[in-house]
């Protein structure tokens, strides 16, 4: 694709520490015309309800919120598009609203020569899909804010990402592109005509899978993944690759699945090594628990300070499979310190969780985190808080910014207790005593912005972390806290049978994608097996069915990320690559697996392996990128074990929960019968039908391929029936 004239691909190309929030890698519009804009009070962007968009609801650009009007407009005045993409706790995007968009000088330009539409990456992931694809395209990196001029047939000419309002950071000044493009728009109209035909030829095939069929695959493809995966470790501080670096839980959660397996020590290094390296570095928060979004360093030390909803869901979850499969308790430490930041930060009155938690704070990035020696020593006196101090590696000048410091575990417990002469128990008590003492301190402080939109999909990760944890833990309120959430998402953001993605101020908008069923789904399966209500299976059954409905691909299989009856954007996606959430087709195929055994459908099976096998050469040949993918090959070529336990009530079958409970739950389903449960249960699987407590003893059944051993009644039996 040509470039702009007179620009340069250095001018887009992303330099991560200076200019955007990256990753590791809708509805119709409403028919009523908002009122006029008054820039001296608000624009069109506040009648919406996404934080995001409310934030610019007092810019002075005659902002459109993504729909059918802009595009009207754009025709009719014969102009581009501009498309402005972030999200609400993105730091980089409030830098460039401040520098940019509050800025009447440039505002005057963008309304003089486009009509400018603002959406929020988080509403509207199919709309942010496409058109990243076209920066990544264009610019060879991505992020946000994401900066795109399209035509007023949504076809993409040029994009970006964060550019200042003047000259720096090698980037062009937003004014001076702006008034570049108008002018290119005029003199130069054919040319940027062309290039977005042929950007939009390119996207519309790049969504396109090269594989096909339904062929079964063979171990070599989880070798290879977990072999690349190890290539990319960091042996001196943990993770993948340099700065900036990322969580890549898909990944961990893999090579945990890959040391389950096989017992390979080298995939257990890599994950407890990484996990304990995460744990002790700025990227989790050392006061209240809870990640923070990536390390814009190698060390997990200085951080990108917004917590999102997703990393803590996908994170616990790897934290603890770790806990189970090493006995590590550390682990399990930081499970119950993230579920607890969730609790205490993150759950609404209505029971959905909510999306995430700023970067910034009184107009700094991480200013409500970040400490100097001389607070610490007035909470908690010069001695205390000079060991304290070290033990969190809060030096004189500082290693953040304004000589404060990121909270950080640098040197081991052992050698700051020596250091000072104390035993490490002396120590620990001191710390975990101080920790409570800073915590309520820093609660006093202006707290990060938080966006109080409900999402679907990061819901349904979140449903899933808590149930699990529920399960092994043996925890209520986790459980309750699961339930609460799968109840809200199945009453308050549905309409007529089917999902909507959004939910805030009370209204529940945008059609849901693939990636909220999927995730949904999951949650549901997850939630099941840990309270055995069998309305959960079903739930999950209705919502795959809808998705085979409204998102099959009939022509060559697979699933579309947006279903048939979506608004047309300029292509339909079906990509799997996984981002810093897993894919949306990856989910599905683990559903479909996960939900062929606990349902006994051999069908489901078969449509997994058919959309799997649509991405096989990025499987055979980049498994990385597709780690979520493989993850559910493993569970299908591991043949899962269907584990049925029979008894008169879930109180008679606590031993045999209890001896589950302990062991990390791979490449198993369970399921649970009871006298008041199997009527309904019956309806959602053929896996529990026949299957009743023998002579009124607990039961459980353990069968793989839809073949059962003998019916075993006490726990050591059961364990004894499971391979190892």
């Amino acid at each position: 694709m040509n470039r702009l004239p007179g620009l340069t691909v250095g001018l887009l190309f992303l330099v991560p520490t200076a200019g955007a929030c990256q990753e590791s890698t809708p509805v119709q519009s409403s028919s009523s015309e908002p009122p006029a804009v008054d820039h001296q009070h608000t624009n069109r962007l506040a009648r919406e309800t996404s934080p995001y968009l409310l934030q610019h609801a007092h810019n002075p650009v005659d902002w459109y919120p993504w729909g059918t009007k802009a595009f009207e407009k754009a025709r009719a005045e014969d102009k581009p598009v501009f498309l402005s993409v972030g999200y609400s706790a993105c730091h980089w995007c409030h830098v460039m609203e401040r520098e940019s968009f509050e800025n009447d000088a440039i505002a005057e330009i963008m309304n003089r020569l486009f009509v400018n539409v603002k959406v929020d990456r988080e509403e509207r992931p199919d709309v942010d899909e496409i058109y990243m694809k076209a920066v990544q395209a264009m610019t060879r990196s991505g992020g946000w804010p994401m900066s795109v001029w399209m035509t007023p047939e949504g076809e993409p000419f040029y994009g970006g990402t964060y550019f200042p309002p003047d000259d720096r950071y090698g980037r062009p000044g937003f004014g001076a592109l702006c008034e570049r493009i108008g002018t290119l728009w005029k003199d130069n109209r054919e040319q940027l005509v062309s290039d977005a035909r042929r950007m939009t030829e390119y996207l519309q095939e790049s969504v396109k899978p090269q594989g096909s069929g339904s062929e079964a695959f063979e171990e070599e493809v989880l070798t290879r993944a977990a072999t690349q995966i190890c290539g990319a470790f960091d042996s001196t501080w943990g993770g993948f690759g340099s700065a900036p670096k990322f969580p890549h839980p898909m990944d961990l959660s893999f090579l945990l699945h890959m040391q389950a397996r096989t017992g390979e020590e080298r995939y257990r290094h890599v994950v407890t090594f990484t996990l304990d390296k995460m744990a002790a570095g700025g990227m989790y928060d050392q006061l209240g628990g809870g990640f923070h979004r990536y390390s814009v360093d190698e060390k997990w030390l200085i951080p990108h300070f917004e917590k999102m909803l997703y990393d803590n869901a996908l994170l616990t979850k790897v934290y603890l499979e770790s806990s189970l499969l090493n006995g590590e308790a550390d682990h399990r430490r930081i499970v119950e310190e993230t579920l607890g930041y969730v609790l205490r930060e993150m759950v609404s009155p209505l029971g959905g969780f909510y999306s995430t938690q700023d970067a910034d704070s009184e107009g700094e990035e991480g200013k409500f985190f970040a400490w100097d020696r001389a607070d610490i020593g007035r909470v908690l006196g010069r001695d205390q808080g000079k060991v304290v101090s070290d033990y969190f590696g809060v030096t004189e000048i500082g290693n953040f910014e304004h000589g404060k410091s990121a909270l950080w575990r640098p040197n081991s417990r052992e050698d700051v207790a020596q250091a000072h002469d104390m035993e490490v128990s002396e120590l620990q008590s001191l710390v975990d005593e101080a920790r409570k003492k800073l915590f309520e301190a820093r609660e006093s402080r202006i707290k990060p912005g938080r966006d109080e939109k409900i999402l679907v999909d990061w819901n349904g990760m979140m449903i899933g972390a808590f149930a699990r944890a529920g399960f092994h833990f043996n925890d209520s309120r986790y459980v309750e806290t699961a339930r609460n959430a799968a109840e809200f998402c199945l009453s308050k953001m549905v309409v007529e049978g089917r999902l909507r993605r959004s939910f805030k101020d009370g209204r529940a908008r945008f059609q849901a994608n693939l990636g909220d069923y999927a995730l949904l789904i999951e949650g549901l399966i997850d939630l099941y097996q840990a309270t055995f209500e069998p309305r959960y299976l079903g739930e999950a059954r209705r919502l795959l069915e809808i998705t085979r409905e409204r998102f099959w691909d009939p022509e060559s299989g697979g699933f579309f990320f947006t279903a048939d009856d979506h608004e047309a954007l300029i292509a339909r996606s079906k990509d799997a690559y996984d981002g810093a959430t897993p894919s949306a087709i990856s989910v599905q195929v683990g559903n479909l697996f996960r939900l062929a055994e606990l349902a006994g459908e051999p069908s489901w099976i078969e449509a997994a392996l058919q959309t799997a096998n649509l991405y096989r050469p990025m499987i055979e040949q980049h498994p990385r990128a597709v780690s979520n993918m493989v993850q559910h090959l493993s569970f299908h070529l591991a043949k899962p074990q269907e584990i049925v336990l029979a008894g008169e009530s879930l109180q008679a079958l606590a031993p045999m929960l209890d001896a589950l409970r302990s062991r990390l739950f791979l490449d198993r389903v369970l399921v649970v019968r009871t006298p008041d449960t199997a009527e309904e249960l019956e309806k959602f699987s053929a896996l529990a039908q026949g299957k009743t407590a023998i002579d009124g003893k607990p039961t459980a059944y353990v069968c793989q391929d839809f073949r059962c051993q003998a019916p075993v009644h006490t726990p050591e039996e059961l364990l004894r029936a499971l391979l190892p």
